[in-house]
């Protein structure tokens, strides 16, 4: 258990934890209650599209704020307006001012806080331990994501979308406790070659990003359908997707830390594809939608994992994690809001759902060949800087079996 030994990361592993809550709870409701508040399915797609996009627009101030008040406070600033963007949602009614507003807040909130708490997690972390971080990380969080759906759903359906809402804006701006007592890292002024260093990790975010588009925010939108536009049953069918990922959740890390990244990319993105497939083809069938959503959570332990552990092993590498992030969520924001706005024009056009969620395989792709580079180039590196700390029998020797 070396990986608990790191306090710091301990420390910012609770602050996402709490996070979670927030996220998995009124977070999870975010598109099926534009939905439900008058907006069309291809309105609801093309205003998450917009809010992805307007990130792309305004990151361009983050490296300033970064270098003038560090990473730590980054986070701290980020998670504060994650937490006040939330009650932007309750007045909104259709097309309209209050839907403007709650576009521009919820961008700025992301804009600051992703990239920042992504490159901070990267700069404090292991490396020899990284996938373990990250697969404790995940799947305590698919723990505390049993209850948060089924009481999000809950405060929707008897006390409205004030009180709810609200909840988890309180909830996520208490998520920036934790980090007072986090280490600060500081941002250069200047660091030559950081942006192209962060190229690889653009690009494995564009594809991720377009794998979103249709396996995440498409799949949230016809799941809601599917169980009769009900909150309960929604946040029902999150819960049982959370405890199906925490059963799983710790398998992959050290699988990835043996230097079994190669194998890991195989195992995570073919089941990844397999439950994009199985989303496209249940819909009007709800218990099947439920099982489809469920499988997901375990693709998510095995998915994140994987990915992040290149992607924050290469950030820290990098001259700069936080440019290297700034970069890699530019990334992110180009796949998704592509996927998301062609999603929209296929369903204003009568195209099914089922036929945008099947769009998120070309991302699997994409995100396959990447990784597939990334650790064929990278075969031992874990396995060395395990050696090198004496971890190397624990490592290898409590290897689970995938």
């Amino acid at each position: 258990m070396a990986f608990f030994h790191n306090r710091t990361v301990n420390l910012l592993n609770l602050h996402y934890w709490i996070t979670s809550v927030a996220l998995g709870g009124g977070g999870a409701f975010w598109s099926v209650y534009l939905l439900k508040a008058g907006l069309s399915v291809p309105g609801v797609l093309l205003m998450t599209a917009v809010t992805f996009a307007l990130r792309l627009i305004l990151r361009s101030f983050l490296l300033l704020l970064g270098v003038r008040v560090g990473l730590r406070w980054l986070v701290v600033i980020g998670t504060v307006l994650m937490g006040i963007s939330f009650p932007f949602l309750t007045p909104v009614h259709g097309f309209g001012w209050p839907l403007v507003w709650l576009v521009i807040v919820t961008a700025l909130a992301d804009t600051v806080y992703w990239p920042s708490y992504y490159a901070y997690f990267a700069a404090l972390g292991d490396e020899e331990h990284r996938g373990q971080q990250l697969g404790i990380r995940e799947a305590i969080s698919a723990l505390l994501g049993i209850g948060s759906p089924l009481v999000a759903g809950w405060l929707l359906v008897g006390f409205g979308p004030r009180v709810a809402f609200f909840t988890t804006g309180v909830i996520e701006a208490l998520a920036a406790l934790p980090l007072l007592w986090t280490p600060d890292v500081p941002v250069a002024r200047r660091a030559p070659g950081a942006f192209r260093a962060a190229l690889s990790g653009a690009m494995l975010f564009v594809g991720d990003g377009w794998v979103a588009a249709g396996y995440f925010v498409v799949w949230q939108i016809a799941l809601f359908i599917t169980l009769g536009e009900n909150y309960l049953a929604y946040g029902g069918a999150l819960a049982v997707a959370a405890l199906v990922g925490a059963v799983g959740g710790l398998l992959l890390g050290r699988y990835i830390d043996s230097g079994k990244g190669g194998q890991a990319v195989w195992v995570s993105v073919g089941l990844l594809s397999l439950v994009i497939v199985l989303r496209a083809i249940v819909q009007n069938h709800p218990v099947l939608a439920v099982a489809a959503n469920a499988m997901g959570a375990l693709v998510a332990c095995l998915y994140v994992p994987t990915m992040m552990t290149a992607v924050y092993n290469q950030a820290k590498r990098s001259p700069c994690v936080l440019r290297f992030h700034i970069a890699a969520e530019g990334g992110w924001d180009v796949g998704v809001a592509t996927g998301l706005c062609l999603a929209a024009a296929v369903t204003w056009y009568g195209g099914s759902l089922s036929l945008t969620i099947l769009m998120a395989l070309i991302g699997a792709l994409f995100v396959f060949v990447l990784l597939q580079r990334y650790y064929a180039a990278h075969p031992l590196e874990v396995v060395d800087a395990a050696l090198e700390s004496g971890e190397f029998q624990t490592q290898v020797g409590e290897m689970p079996k995938v």
